[in-house]
């Protein structure tokens, strides 16, 4: 039987802090033990990605656990911080890094890129989680192109959303911090006060505490409390219930590499209208005919945000264009199987 070791944060499977990369490692992970190889899993606890010194022995004593020409997956948020523990194991391990987002990103942090980049040159291989990814990782460490792979989210089947008429209920899956844009979001919906709307904001609330509190005596200040909902994380069948229930996706991140909430709404036939930015527009892709299936406006603009989403709320044969699109799109999405074979390539290539 084919083993791999793989090492993720620990809290993976914390339904009070779903994240994209915790959903990814999980799917992941049960994926390559559906296709047959033997998964030894452990979990690290530690502050990701500013471990201490505990974080890090708890990384060397998995690894050291490993056996010789043993293959081990790293998450990423893990690995970049760690290059002291990793680096010197390379030379007897097989070592994969799973990049969900390139650290420091957006950030002038040049001795963190530095760690990263160490533990990147010594991989046997990496994993990103869209082209986006694997393009930045490329231009930013000039890694060699034949080791840096993709393996993109998949999406789980899901009824299509009935799009009730006139598309008023809007929907934002996203844990409420700076990088989400919810601010730009709101400031976007103060200019629409003038129209029928609803927002639910589905996300955690304890990520950024300081910025929840902003968004807050912000929705008073517009006199918007009314209209707008935070339900907090939600998982499984309330999630599900969130996105039958809407009518279209706003995403208004600064910054996504993929982004796996906009094709679990067009797993549903949701439009979306999002941030032109990072790895969204791949995300939302295009049908067959070139149409998007929504609307992309630039970041850290409410006014474009505003407008877009005006469009939709006044526009009714653009709310059916973009509803038959996202219908259309829907039946080009791809399972985790197919995420989970691609990293099992990857893996059995690396162990040859």
């Amino acid at each position: 039987m084919k083993v791999v070791h793989v090492v993720v944060p620990a809290g993976i499977d914390d339904p009070r802090r779903p994240s994209g990369g915790n959903v990814y490692d999980r799917r992941v992970i049960d994926g390559l033990v559906a296709l047959g190889w033997d998964v030894r899993e452990v979990a690290v606890a530690g502050g990701w990605p500013e471990p201490d010194s505990s974080a890090r022995a708890g990384v060397g004593a998995a690894i050291a656990a490993v056996p010789d020409g043993g293959v081990v997956v790293v998450d990423g948020l893990v690995a970049s911080t760690v290059p002291e523990v990793l680096v010197p194991e390379t030379t007897r391990l097989r070592l994969v890094v799973l990049v969900h987002l390139p650290l420091g990103e957006g950030l002038p942090a040049a001795h963190v890129r530095a760690r990263e980049q160490a533990v990147l040159d010594a991989a046997s291989a990496v994993v990103a989680t869209s082209p986006w990814t694997r393009h930045r990782l490329l231009d930013r460490y000039s890694l060699d192109p034949h080791l840096v792979h993709v393996a993109e989210p998949g999406v789980d089947p899901a009824e299509l959303v009935p799009g009730i008429e006139p598309g008023t209920s809007l929907l934002c899956v996203a844990a409420l911090a700076p990088h989400k844009g919810h601010d730009v979001l709101l400031d976007a919906l103060a200019k629409l006060a003038d129209l029928d709307w609803r927002l639910t904001l589905v996300g955690s609330l304890t990520e950024d505490p300081g910025y929840v509190e902003q968004l807050v005596d912000h929705l008073r200040e517009t006199e918007l409390e009314e209209r707008v909902r935070l339900t907090g994380p939600l998982v499984g069948r309330d999630l599900a219930t969130a996105y039958a229930t809407a009518d279209l996706l706003v995403l208004a991140s600064r910054g996504e590499t993929f982004g796996m909430v906009v094709t679990e709404a067009l797993s549903r036939g949701l439009p979306v209208v999002a941030s032109h930015v990072g790895g969204l527009p791949h995300a939302l892709g295009r049908v067959r005919d070139g149409t998007r299936p929504g609307l992309l406006v630039p970041p850290d603009d409410p006014g474009a945000l505003a407008d877009a989403l005006r469009r939709w709320l006044e526009d009714g044969e653009l709310r059916e264009r973009l509803r038959a699109a996202a219908a259309d799109r829907r039946r080009t999405l791809t399972g985790w199987d197919a995420t989970a074979r691609r990293v099992a390539d990857v893996l059995a290539r690396v162990a040859t």
